[in-house]
């Protein structure tokens, strides 16, 4: 039988009340899809911090984002994973900060020319938005970094694109579980230049996580 898993003290950045009410607030208050871009020259005016989503087709995104602004339908979720074709802006807070939701990779049921032109789109993104704080990239709890994240990891550092580990579904994971795949996403991160140090370990089901999270995209804004 599984539980909810909190993280462990030492995978998570310790935020005072005064942080965790900034980030609920934040996420708690106005927000609304504003636009899809699914070329460069679409986006918005860079007058405001960004902060964006990527991860595997099927790792969740759309739920967390949902649960994380406690909105059930704001970002479209799919019984087929890959549905997020386009750069996803989010307004948040009435123009305090855009949150980003950007395509799916590694399993969408689509042509190889297709995923090509996405995964183009991202590498263009990722390399050339200068309001651009933070990539948080979305890791499934239960296995761990994969090649296809690893590959993800790669384009980033490359870039120089700050982005931060969050280690989805820990509801489906034992305690002894989520603590082994923490060692194990921590061990990969060592030798990653642009990627923060501390793993955040969430669940959209139980709320795990989720406020630390919202803390931490605040503190960005």
């Amino acid at each position: 039988m599984t539980s909810s898993v909190p993280a462990p003290p030492a995978t998570t950045p310790l935020f005072g009340p005064d942080a965790l009410e900034a980030g609920r607030l934040l996420c708690a208050g106005p927000v609304a899809f504003a636009l899809g871009c699914a070329q460069l020259s679409q986006l918005p005016a860079g007058d405001r911090p960004e902060m964006a989503f990527a991860g595997r087709s099927n790792v969740g995104k759309s739920s967390l984002v949902n649960a994380l602004l406690g909105r059930n339908k704001l970002a479209r979720s799919s019984a087929e994973p890959g549905r997020t074709r386009e750069l996803n802006y989010f307004d948040l807070g009435e123009g305090a900060a855009w949150l980003v939701d950007l395509p799916g990779y590694g399993y969408a049921k689509v042509s190889k020319t297709q995923a090509q032109a996405w995964m183009k789109l991202t590498r263009s993104y990722l390399r050339g938005r200068a309001p651009l704080k933070r990539v948080f990239l979305l890791i499934d709890g239960r296995r761990g970094p994969m090649p296809p994240d690893a590959d993800m990891m790669d384009m980033l550092d490359g870039s120089a694109v700050p982005y931060q580990i969050v280690l989805t579904k820990a509801d489906k994971l034992k305690r002894s579980e989520g603590e082994a795949i923490i060692a194990k996403t921590a061990a990969a991160l060592k030798k990653r230049p642009a990627a923060h140090p501390h793993i955040h370990f969430t669940s959209s089901e139980k709320g795990t996580g989720l406020a630390e999270l919202r803390a931490e995209i605040a503190a960005l804004v």
